[in-house]
């Protein structure tokens, strides 16, 4: 005859269950440095710059001396196609371009910051 464990048993592993994924999901990931490329809309090189990346599933925040920008929930119809992005309320167009490029474009600056990370 096949066991099944008791409800009260079932209930504790459900409980432990549940308090170990919320303790995954809430973990205080602080990002990672990375390198970034300024450049005008045309390409023409203006500097380079660390700043602070943290990627989220579903967004990503950019963290520079002068700037701080959260992208808002990136969009793509068909993520094959099309490059996950969105507009922030400051007018920036942020894509993640792939698991280590972030973009961020700011055209009435005439500026485009594209981020690599390790």
């Amino acid at each position: 005859m096949p066991y099944f464990p008791s409800p009260q048993t079932m209930s504790r592993a459900l409980l432990a269950s549940m308090i170990l994924l919320l303790a995954a999901c809430s973990s205080d990931y602080e990002g990672q440095q990375c390198s970034a490329e300024i450049q005008t809309l045309t390409g023409e090189p203006r500097g380079n710059i660390n700043g602070m990346v943290i990627d989220r599933f579903s967004s990503f925040s950019i963290a520079l001396p002068d700037l701080k920008l959260d992208s808002g929930p990136l969009h793509s119809n068909d993520h094959q196609l099309y490059i996950p992005s969105a507009t922030t309320p400051d007018g920036w167009l942020a894509q993640r371009i792939s698991d280590h490029r972030f973009t961020i474009i700011n055209a009435p600056k005439d500026q485009v910051i594209n981020f690599t990370c390790p």
